[in-house]
This record gives C-alpha cells, sequence and structure tokens, in this order.
C-alpha cells in the first residue's frame, strides 16, 4: 500500500513502490522481474499503475521499470515547480543514468511517447527498441476543442483542479468500452489525484501543450522529430487504437512515415486507452514483437 501525499489515504498498489530523489523531489516507480530492461513511461492523466498487466505479463522474462512523472501518480507533486516537456526529460534521462538502465526497449503511451523518445535521442546507445501507443513526437497537428476548454482561465482551473474533470472524462473518453472503463480500473487511475493539491500535474500537462513555434515545447517537439531517425535501424512497433480522437490516426501514419520501416498494430475497435481497451491484444503483439527482434 502506498500513501497519498495530501489525504493520507492508502492506495493498493499492484507492485512494490521504489522512490528516488531528483532534483529535490521524489520521483515514484515500480520495478520487478529481470532480464532486459522495458522502461515503460505514461502520458495525463495516468499514472504506472496504467502498465500492470502489460508489466504482469512480461516481467516473467524481462525487467519491467514503471516511472511516474513528478507532479504525477506518487511522485512529489510540487506546487511551484518547471512543468514542461523539457524538464520532463531531463528528469528521465537523470533517472536512467542514476539507475543505469542499458539495452532498453521503451514503451510510451501519450505525453510519455515526447518525453520518452525525448530521453532516446539524447541517450541512443542506452535503447534498443520503441514501442509507441497512441502518442505524437512532434508538434500537435491538432488540438481537440474538449482539451482546449480546459485551459479556459478560472474555469479551466476549477474543472481540472476542483472536480478533477479530466481524469473523469478521460476514464470514459478515452475507452471505446460502452458506459466507460470498469469501476476498479476506473478508481486505480484516479486514486494519486485525489485532492486539488494533488492534480498539479494534470493541469500543467494541458497547459503545456504548445500552440505556437516560439513556444519551447512547440521547439522541443521539433527537435525530438528531427532525431528519431537516430532510430532508422532499430525495432520500432506502433500500436494504435483506431478509435483515439485525441491522438488520432493521423499520428501513426506521420511516425511511420519518419520511420518507415516500423511495424504497426492498429487495434480498429480501441480507443486512446489502447491498452485498457485490448488488453490481451496488445501484449500478444508485445511478446511477438520482443520474441522475434
Amino acid at each position: 500500500m502506498a500513501i497519498s501525499e495530501a489525504s493520507q489515504q492508502p492506495i493498493p498498489l499492484p507492485f512494490e513502490s521504489h522512490f528516488i530523489e531528483l532534483g529535490g523531489e521524489r520521483l515514484h516507480f515500480f520495478d520487478t522481474g529481470c532480464g532486459e530492461t522495458i522502461l515503460f513511461v505514461h502520458g495525463n492523466p495516468t499514472w504506472a499503475f496504467y502498465w500492470r498487466d502489460l508489466i504482469t505479463a512480461l516481467s516473467t522474462d524481462f525487467r519491467c521499470v514503471a516511472i511516474d512523472h513528478v507532479g504525477m501518480g506518487l511522485s512529489s507533486k510540487p506546487q511551484q515547480y518547471d512543468y514542461c516537456l523539457d524538464t520532463h526529460i531531463r528528469n528521465l534521462v537523470h533517472f536512467i543514468e542514476t539507475k543505469e538502465l542499458q539495452n532498453i526497449s521503451l514503451v510510451a503511451h501519450d505525453w510519455g511517447g515526447a518525453i520518452g523518445c525525448g530521453a532516446a535521442t539524447e541517450l541512443p546507445e542506452r535503447f534498443k527498441r520503441l514501442i509507441l501507443l497512441n502518442t505524437a513526437i512532434f508538434p500537435p497537428p491538432f488540438f481537440p476543442l474538449r482539451i482546449r476548454l480546459t485551459r479556459t482561465p478560472l474555469i479551466g482551473t476549477l474543472a481540472l483542479r476542483g472536480f478533477n474533470l479530466f481524469c473523469h472524462a478521460a476514464n470514459r473518453m478515452a475507452t471505446n468500452q460502452p458506459g466507460g472503463l470498469a469501476k476498479a480500473v476506473r478508481r486505480g487511475l484516479i486514486a494519486p489525484y485525489d485532492t486539488w493539491h494533488n492534480r498539479i500535474g494534470i493541469q500543467r500537462f494541458v497547459q503545456d501543450i504548445p500552440t505556437r513555434p516560439d513556444q519551447p515545447t512547440w521547439q522541443r517537439l521539433e527537435a525530438i522529430e528531427k532525431s528519431i531517425s537516430l532510430f532508422s535501424n532499430h525495432p520500432v512497433l506502433l500500436i494504435w487504437g483506431m478509435k483515439d480522437w485525441c491522438f488520432r490516426p493521423e499520428c501513426m501514419y506521420r511516425i511511420q512515415k519518419l520511420l518507415p520501416h516500423a511495424t504497426s498494430v492498429p487495434i480498429a475497435d480501441a480507443g486512446h486507452y489502447v491498452v485498457e481497451d485490448a488488453t490481451e491484444q496488445v501484449v500478444n503483439s508485445l511478446q511477438r514483437f520482443l520474441r522475434e527482434t
């Protein structure tokens, strides 16, 4: 069991928790299994819990490491912090170097794709494979209205921090399951985000979505897109929920152009939370890809 910072309520965890000090903050991670390293990097508004079924399936043959970004999951949630893409990338680079991870297979979803690939382009010699799920590694080609609305001054803050609407909406709108995710899964995904204080990371991720080329995060994304050719000879797997209204199939097609040798697994009836919607298919695709490469 782990304790949420603000509420002091226990959160049931699927694996043992570990922490590392990072610039005065604590970064939480799971680390289980043995063998080559698979590094799981989540997006917004999830946390390491999102990977639980994949870790369970793969940890018999691999060392599975899943981090929580600062401000997310069970990591520290400082209220005054430089929450931006470049900071999250630098944190991940520091984590990889501190834990001396090598021969990494990156598994990344949502913002985790940009963060994970950003770290990979900084440390290409440490990465062996890229597995990307419903993500983008370039400036956003579109900005869905339902997300833009959450950036509205005052109202957006009240919605995200006060009513936790981003998490609640994602648990129903990021899946293609009728009625949304199962109750137990919803509780697990939302558990660390139980107070205004603990929702700081969710809001900062939304605020960091760039809309203009002069913004630092836009420029960082452009740099990642240009540098991803470093992996033109590495095994790459794209697993995509084709019902995703945020990271739409166009994002997968654009990554295919950047990495034309990639193996693609489009899943027709899965949404943004592709791991939740098509767990068995995702596990089977990952196991086959890891075995064959």
